[in-house]
């Protein structure tokens, strides 16, 4: 009966220990707020005004620019036209536009 007693014991430590091992936490990862020179935060916004103006066959003015994010590797500028149609403008690195994307 004793050796019952203990292999029940074991049984219960490792079921305990087994749990708390189950645990895991989510970070979840957030964009990191850009910190770019001005002049080079300028220039991407316009090329991607510039770039979004001929895409939306419209004025470069009429459109919108909300955020500049940094991710790794790349930026991303995102904006709206009048219309409320939304748009993000992605640039590598060193600041050069890759591509613009309607969402």
């Amino acid at each position: 009966m004793d050796k019952k007693r203990r292999l029940a014991g074991l049984v219960t430590l490792v079921l305990l220990g087994l749990t708390g091992c189950s645990h895991t936490e989510e970070h979840q990862q957030y964009a990191q707020r850009a910190h770019t020179a001005p002049v080079r935060q300028f220039d991407m916004e316009q090329s991607c005004r510039d770039a979004a103006a001929m895409r939306y066959n419209t004025r470069a003015q009429q459109l919108t620019i909300s955020q500049l994010e940094r991710f790794q590797g790349s930026y991303e500028v995102s904006g709206t036209t009048r219309r409320e149609e939304h748009f993000t403008c992605s640039f590598d690195d060193a600041g050069q536009f890759l591509h613009l994307s309607m969402r």
